[in-house]
């Protein structure tokens, strides 16, 4: 049944279902962000299981292709080792889902954070878009925003 699996989800397909797959999701942290649909499937822990599934199938499916996954380490080393790595299709899927995972939690964070603050959608607009495409930009484009909005500078928060 495994090789079923496996043949059937494929490098290609596991990032093109990625990728389209990710996509309902930010529409619905975007523009329905205050919907009960948004707190059962957008906000909760689902998308992150369903990430977490993926990320655990690609690592058997690598391990059981021996996969070296200790060379993976070698990012710390130098530019140019991080360079071969993204050369590998492996490597590059699993930083795929790892990326799509974090900027989707962070986008959700910041749905959660901005209702908690009570601030209007509007002002949370930009800052998912841009996190979608460039995380760390964004959730620094919703920290602006909300020092101003909400009128408190929180470090811990």
């Amino acid at each position: 049944m495994i090789e079923q699996i496996s043949s059937f989800f494929t490098i290609e397909t596991i990032y093109l279902w990625l990728n389209i797959g990710v996509i309902p999701f930010w529409l619905i942290l975007i523009f329905f962000s205050n919907s009960k649909i948004c707190s059962l499937l957008t906000t909760s822990i689902f998308p992150i299981l369903i990430f977490s599934v993926v990320y655990s199938y690609l690592v058997y499916l690598f391990f059981t292709k021996d996969y070296d996954f200790l060379s993976n380490f070698n990012l710390y080393l130098s530019l140019e080792a991080l360079q071969d790595l993204f050369t590998e299709k492996s490597f590059l899927i699993l930083f795929w889902t790892h990326f799509l995972a974090v900027n989707f939690f962070c986008g959700a964070w910041i749905v959660k954070d901005s209702q908690k603050l009570q601030l209007t959608k509007s002002f949370v607009f930009f800052p998912l878009i841009i996190t979608y495409f460039v995380g760390p930009l964004g959730i620094f484009l919703y920290w602006i925003i909300r020092i101003f909005s909400a009128k408190k500078i929180s470090l811990y928060d």
